[in-house]
Order: C-alpha cells, then structure tokens, then sequence
C-alpha cells in the first residue's frame, strides 16, 4: 500500500478512494491542521519525477477537486507523477473543532500555510521538479508562493484567476455584503438550517445541474460553523487585499506561468482584459487559455476532465510527463 509523506498524516475520518489517500498537514501554531489529499505515483519505491501541488479556490473544500484531480493522475503514464492538494486552514468540516481561534481564518494566515506545505514538500522530494496549481484565489495564493519561492517552482498554472481587483467583479459586488463580520456571524449561526435539509432540497437551490456528490459537499460544509466563518471571512479580506496585480512578479516569471480564463467569468469579469492587457502578450512567452464557453469559473462541478485535459497538456509543454 502507498505510504504517505513524511510531512502527513492519516486521516481516519474521512475514507480513502481509489488512488488517493486523505491526510492531514500540521502547521506549527498558530496555524493548526489543514486537510489534504496526496496521489501517490503509480510506480511504486521511486521517487516522483514531478510533483504538482493543488491550492483551492473559496471554499477551500478538496472534494469538489477530486474529479478534477483523479482526472489529471489518471493522464500521467510515466507513473512518476504525484499530486498533493492542502485547503486552507480550518475549511474542511470534520476535521477541526469549533473553537479554532479566528486568527486563523485570514488570507496571509492562508498565505502562510500554502509556503509551509510548499517548503516541505520541496523538502520531501529534493530531486522532484514542482508544479503548483491554484483555481481561482487560490491562483492568487499561488502567486504569493512564487514571490517567496522563485527558485524552486518549474511551473505554475493559474485556473479562472482572480489575481486582481475581486472587490470590483460582478460576484464580489452582489455578494461581499455577506463577507463582512455582522452577517457572517448570522450566516454561520444558523447554517443548523441547512444541515436537517433534504439532499434533494439542497440540490434545487443550489442548481440542478449540480452533480449530487458535490452537493452533499455543500451539505458537510452546513453542518461547520467555523468553516463557515473561516470561509466567509477569507472571502472578506479578499475584497480588501487583492488590489492592483504584482505586474512586476509577473512579467519576471512570465515563461513559467500558464493561465486558464473562462470565456465568461464573473469572479473575474473585466479584471481578464486588463491583467492581459498588463501583461503584454505582444511582448511573447505569454501562455493563455481561454475555455470552451460553457465551462464556468466552478469548473469542478462538472467539467474536471476537461480543465485536467489543459493542464496535462501544459505539463507535456514542460516535457514533464508522457501523453497516454
């Protein structure tokens, strides 16, 4: 049986299934633990070739990326590749208590844990080249990696990327209200609601097109408050802090950054056009994707094969993987 690394740890609560195996990471305080999801490679006793590393969007719930992650493992036929993926801190239900103190809750805390699980699994697979994913914050989280770590990523690959000005994007006018403390607070008191509700209730107000496993994900989170707070709040300060994008970091790593845009996004909105624009794709080595029309900014949903199907071909690009 697969071994995890050194740096996790089991996590009894929460079954493994199929290749991947459920840990958990624990930061020195005042972080705590973060859950994680670890795909070994596939050949046995040798030493990864490459290591990808997952950072989630908001919420920070793994098993909305599964389908998305298996898919990606599935594709690697040098069977060298691993493929760690760490929530942010206190966002998975059942796996922390109640009272985990709400320092931990905001985005440099975030920030903090994402270089933590970066440095040791740098220092786990010395030999390993790594790639590190992030969807949507966790794009912008990533960013933060590379900032601290330049030397020491191959590649990084930006999903739906809210790396700029996410106060001003349709989402974020519509829904910040609900971020700030008062109405957190609520929202979290009373998510008792929403745990006694029928799966099939749930699925109506959440959007039929929603497949029902990744329902009863949204179900889990209801039965958390203080997951709820901790998302809720990280949404808060992502308003206030991700501002004007770090063009200067960008342009400086720009052949090792790849971007996946949706044709229409709303947690992005006019923000794609001028991080492009910022970017000056006339200038070369400038990688972007733009999406089939119907794959949306919560691509996980339903459309994981797909966006796996990109991001291998970019690791092909980087002639770190085989095509199968």
């Amino acid at each position: 049986m697969a071994s995890l690394p050194s740096f996790l740890t089991p996590l009894p609560n929460r079954p493994n299934k199929g290749a991947y195996l459920n840990a958990v990471y624990h930061h020195p305080a005042p972080l705590g633990p973060a859950h994680c999801i670890y795909w070994p490679p596939k050949k046995p006793d040798v030493p990864p070739e490459t290591v990808v590393i997952f950072i989630p969007g908001n919420p920070g719930l793994l098993d909305f990326y599964t389908p998305f992650l298996n898919a990606l493992y599935e594709k690697d036929a040098t069977e060298n590749l691993a493929i760690i993926a760490q929530t942010h801190i206190d966002h998975t239900p059942g796996v922390y208590k109640d009272t985990n103190p709400h320092s931990r809750h905001s985005l440099t805390s975030q920030v903090h844990s994402a270089i933590e699980a970066f440095d040791a699994t740098v220092a786990e697979f010395r030999t390993s080249k790594v790639v590190v994913i992030g969807h949507s914050v966790g794009a912008w989280i990533t960013l933060q990696v590379l900032k601290e770590r330049p030397n020491l990523i191959s590649g990084i690959f930006l999903l739906f990327p809210t790396i700029a000005h996410i106060a001003d994007t349709p989402n974020a006018k519509k829904l910040s209200n609900f971020f700030k403390p008062v109405p957190r607070r609520f929202i979290a008191r009373f998510s008792h609601v929403g745990r006694h509700m029928p799966v099939w209730l749930l699925h109506r107000i959440v959007g039929m097109e929603w497949p029902i496993s990744q329902v009863k994900v949204i179900r889990e989170l209801t039965k958390s408050p203080s997951s709820i707070r901790a998302t809720l709040r990280m949404g808060h300060e992502e308003m206030l802090q991700i501002r004007e994008p770090d063009v200067a970091l960008l342009h400086e790593h720009r052949d090792r950054l790849w971007f996946y845009f949706a044709e229409h996004d709303d947690w992005v909105g006019k923000q794609k056009e001028y991080i492009i624009n910022k970017l000056k794709p006339e200038a070369g080595s400038l990688r972007i994707t733009y999406g089939d029309p119907k794959i949306p900014h919560a691509f996980s949903l339903n459309y994981g094969e797909e966006v796996a199907q990109q991001c291998h071909q970019w690791l092909l690009q980087m002639n770190l993987t085989t095509t199968r």
